[in-house]
């Protein structure tokens, strides 16, 4: 499994005025949401790269204006999730 770490000066982290404890996975959601964004990550990817559920990875991208792409594959997932309910 590869492994990717990115390195920022510290005045730019500093820029980002955001909490200390946050800004990891702040940066974490926003790459998420803009991959998605452009088509870079599915829907999953993009989700667990955010380390978020499935509905508040989708209700993020609600807030950011971003549309959700539907495949087929997703909604035969859903469909047969839909059979199993009682």
């Amino acid at each position: 499994m590869g492994r990717l770490s990115i390195e920022l000066p510290d005045d730019l982290v500093d820029a980002l005025k955001l909490p200390p404890g946050e800004t990891p996975s702040r940066l974490r959601r926003e790459l998420a949401i803009r991959l998605y964004g452009k088509g870079l990550l599915s829907f999953g990817k993009a989700r667990e790269l955010a380390g978020m559920s499935r509905w508040g990875f989708h209700d993020l991208l609600g807030d950011e204006g971003i549309a959700r792409r539907y495949d087929v594959e997703e909604l035969e997932r859903d469909l047969r999730f839909l059979a199993e309910l009682p």
